[in-house]
C-alpha cells in the first residue's frame, strides 16, 4: 500500500528533477530517495521515471507525468483526512503560485496573514509553473492558484488582480545612466531575459532579440538576481520585481520610453468552480486579506503610476 514518506518523495523528485536535491531538501539519503521510489514503482507495476546515463537529472515517464498528478490529489486528501482528524476551527487553504510571484509579492502577505491569531488560517504553498497550476487546480489539488497565464479551462474561474508596468533594471556599476531609456539602447547580448508571458515573448521576439535569439534566459527569480549582479547585465522586470531587488542588490532602474513599450504583466488568480463551502470561505478570507495588502504596496488591477519607485528611479545602492 502506498504510504505518505514514498508519495512525498516521488513530488519532491518531480520538482527538483534530480535525486541529489531531492535527498538534501527530505534530509534522507540518496539510497532512501532510490529506494522509495523503487519501492513506489514496484507497487504501481510501472516504471515513473528514467535517468539517462550520464546525466544527473531524472525524468518523468508518460506513466509518471499522470501519476504526478494523482500523487498530488492522494497526498491532499491525506492532508484533509488528517485535519479532519485533528479537526478545529481553522481555515486551510492551498494555494500554488509561480516562483517569481511567490518571492517578490506573496511571501509578505503569507508572513502577514500566518502571524494573524485572529484570522485561524493555515497555508500549505506550493510553487509550480503557470500552466501546471491550471492541471492541479483543476484536479482539486490546490484550492486557489495565481498565474501569467489566461488559459481557458471549463471549470476554471480566472480573474485579473494584478497589472504591472516593466522597467529596465541594470547591474549598478556599469549602468547606462539614463531614467528614461529605449530598448534599442541597450546591449542584447548582455540581457538576463525573462520570458514573462506570452504577450511579452512576442514584443521582446520583435523589439529586441529580433529572430536571432537571447545569450541568456532564465525562469526563477533567484537566477535573475544574481545575473543582475554580473557587470554589464540588464533585464526588463515588473514592478514588484524591481522592489524586491531594489531592496537586495544595487541596480539602477529605468522607464522605458519606446514608442511601442512592453505589454504590462497581468496576474491571474484562479479558482475553480466546484469548491467546497469551507474552501470557499478559507478564500474569501484570503482575497480580503490580499486586497488590503495590495492597497497598502499600491499594487492594483488597474496601471501603477510611473511614480511608484519614488526615490528608487535611477541607481539604486543599498
Amino acid at each position: 500500500m502506498m504510504n505518505q514518506a514514498d508519495i512525498e518523495t516521488f513530488l519532491m523528485l518531480v520538482k527538483t528533477q534530480n535525486i541529489t536535491k531531492t535527498a538534501e531538501n527530505l534530509f534522507v539519503s540518496q539510497p532512501t530517495v532510490s529506494h522509495r521510489l523503487k519501492s513506489l514503482e514496484e507497487e504501481l507495476h510501472v516504471p515513473l521515471m528514467v535517468r539517462r546515463k550520464g546525466y544527473k537529472k531524472v525524468e518523468l515517464t508518460p506513466k509518471g507525468e499522470e501519476f504526478a498528478l494523482i500523487a498530488d490529489r492522494w497526498l491532499a486528501l491525506l492532508q484533509e483526512t488528517q485535519a479532519l482528524q485533528n479537526q478545529d476551527d481553522d481555515l486551510n487553504l492551498r494555494i500554488g503560485c509561480t516562483n517569481t510571484l511567490n518571492s517578490t509579492i506573496f511571501i509578505e502577505l503569507y508572513r502577514q496573514i500566518t502571524n494573524n491569531p485572529d484570522l485561524h488560517m493555515r497555508l500549505n504553498i506550493e510553487t509550480h509553473y503557470s500552466y501546471q497550476l491550471y492541471e492541479y487546480l483543476e484536479n482539486h489539488a490546490i484550492d486557489l492558484g495565481f498565474v501569467y497565464h489566461h488559459l481557458h479551462f471549463k471549470n476554471i474561474i480566472a480573474e485579473p488582480i494584478l497589472k504591472e508596468k516593466m522597467y529596465i533594471v541594470q547591474e549598478n556599476s556599469t549602468a547606462l545612466r539614463k531614467t528614461r531609456l529605449r530598448v534599442e539602447e541597450m546591449d542584447p547580448k548582455k540581457e538576463v531575459s525573462f520570458i514573462w508571458e506570452a504577450n511579452y515573448q512576442i514584443w521582446h521576439d520583435q523589439m529586441i532579440s529580433k529572430g536571432k535569439g537571447v545569450y541568456l534566459e532564465v525562469d526563477e527569480y533567484d537566477l535573475l538576481s544574481e545575473f543582475l549582479k554580473d557587470k554589464g547585465h540588464w533585464a526588463i522586470a515588473p514592478l514588484s520585481v524591481v522592489e524586491r531587488l531594489i531592496r537586495q542588490q544595487p541596480i539602477y532602474v529605468s522607464e522605458i520610453v519606446d514608442a511601442r513599450k512592453p505589454p504590462e504583466r497581468i496576474t491571474y488568480m484562479i479558482i475553480n468552480k466546484d469548491l467546497s463551502e469551507t474552501r470557499t470561505k478559507a478564500v474569501t478570507v484570503f482575497r480580503q486579506q490580499m486586497d488590503v495588502y495590495f492597497e497598502k504596496r499600491g499594487l492594483k488591477t488597474d496601471h501603477p503610476h510611473d511614480d511608484l519607485l519614488g526615490e528608487h528611479k535611477g541607481v539604486c545602492e543599498f
